[in-house]
């Protein structure tokens, strides 16, 4: 089967397009969104092509748009060109230069293809990007959804090249006798994902040749059972639950008959935001012989347990951000119970400490006009203690690994706009207390639901 075959039967099993209306290309200039385009042309789609310029590359980013233009000039295909400030964005948002592009094409393609009356943004995802998807999922921690890899359509988003590889990419342009420009940076192993293509895939091929061809089927394979998964479990919860005014009812006695109530409370959950853990702690609050009382907050919703069920609330409003508080009170309890000693005679010893859940601060701390308790935000950067330089707080999220539920859930502790400690994970080099000096205090964060 040639490619363009390949392709258009790929189109037609997930319904991917229609020849009625175009389709926006995302066009880079690079090998797979060439070929996309190319295919899609061929098949007859009415194609308009975006291409974004980030002018990370000097004369190789004016090298693409030349070659994009030039291109779609041959093709008479109509092209859309926007040129980003990538560092000024990075910046203003305290992200990577990868995540920083990321959040500027998708918002643009979308923004164009309203402009354009597009039916979808086409993008040249093919089956070797969908298993490196897979491979870093695993790598940083997911479940089921996770292995599943890239879907053919989120939204308006669509990847007809999913059903392909790199090389029979490459082997099409060659038919065709087709250019296209190469991005230098591909090259570059620190990024995680080059990496991953440049170094593990190929060694995994060299030693298992056939699993080239076995990882995508079984990615497929996943992709079908978290599908019959995600049904099931909306099955499941037509005879489990009711909804109610925004949030929903769960029957105790019926969940706790499950064997895996944990898990399935979780999934029925997870979109009011609540963690796995929570949900644990609800089921074994529903398992005591006394549980009525024990709540359960998302930054969104109020999940309530009770002698025989699980209530979940919308709350009237956003969960408040930010907090004033004051370090010379004993015990703080909002946003999160703590306890402060203040200490003035005991010789101060490190072992005092563990640095993420027990901290200790000179109590000149206390000169300071403001001490406030807030939610982590993107941008946000300290100083961790032992550290030379500072560190953005999400690249310390990144190295624990922590999800978005657990990101989103942190609190700081914050002095004069001075970051002081990312409560539970790390103390921030200010006001450190050197070992035998008095006059300091700890602070213990206190175990929450």
């Amino acid at each position: 089967m040639d490619f363009a075959t390949t392709i258009a039967q790929f189109i037609d099993r997930h319904t991917l397009l229609d020849k009625q209306r175009p389709v926006l290309v995302a066009l880079s200039g690079g090998a797979d969104s060439v070929a996309l385009l190319r295919v899609l042309h061929e098949l007859g789609y009415d194609c308009e092509a975006a291409h974004c310029n980030f002018h990370l590359r000097g004369d190789e980013s004016l090298r693409d748009e030349a070659f994009v233009t030039e291109l779609c000039r041959v093709l008479d295909v109509e092209l859309h060109v926007m040129h980003f400030d990538v560092d000024a964005y990075k910046a203003t948002h305290g992200v990577s230069t990868e995540m920083a592009c990321r959040e500027l094409r998708y918002p643009w393609f979308e923004q164009t293809r309203i402009e354009r009356q597009c039916q979808a943004v086409a993008v040249a995802h093919h089956g070797d990007d969908n298993v490196e998807t897979v491979f870093l999922n695993m790598l940083r921690g997911t479940g089921l959804h996770g292995m599943a890899g890239i879907k053919p359509r989120n939204g308006h988003i669509v990847r007809p090249l999913l059903c392909v590889t790199h090389t029979q990419v490459l082997d099409y342009l060659k038919q065709l006798g087709q250019d296209f420009v190469v991005d230098s940076t591909n090259a570059d192993n620190s990024y995680k994902r080059n990496w991953l293509r440049n170094e593990l895939l190929p060694a995994i091929y060299s030693r298992y040749p056939q699993a080239q061809s076995t990882l995508p089927a079984s990615i497929e394979q996943i992709a079908q059972c978290d599908s019959l998964y995600s049904e099931l479990i909306t099955r499941t919860a037509s005879d489990l639950c009711n909804d109610i005014n925004g949030g929903m009812i769960i029957y105790g006695d019926k969940l706790l008959a499950y064997e895996n109530c944990t898990l399935l409370l979780f999934e029925l959950t997870r979109i009011f935001g609540f963690s796995h853990e929570q949900c644990a702690n609800a089921i074994a609050a529903l398992q005591e012989s006394v549980s009525s009382g024990k709540k359960f907050f998302s930054s969104t919703h109020l999940m309530a347990t009770n002698r025989h069920n699980i209530e979940i609330f919308k709350l009237k409003e956003t969960l408040q951000e930010e907090f004033v508080i004051s370090l010379n009170d004993k015990k703080i309890e909002k946003p999160i119970s703590m306890l402060i000693d203040h200490v003035c005679d005991i010789p101060f010893k490190p072992s005092l400490c563990d640095g993420a859940n027990v901290v200790a601060f000179d109590q000149k701390v206390l000169n300071c006009h403001q001490i406030t308790m807030r939610r982590w935000r993107q941008g946000d950067r300290f100083k961790p203690f032992g550290m030379k330089g500072s560190k953005l707080v999400s690249d310390l999220f990144a190295d624990l690994k922590l999800g978005e539920r657990e990101k989103r859930d942190t609190w700081l502790l914050e002095a004069d706009g001075e970051i002081l400690w990312v409560l539970g994970y790390r103390a921030a080099d200010a006001f450190t207390v050197k070992p035998g000096a008095t006059d300091y205090m700890v602070l213990r964060l206190q175990a929450r639901d």
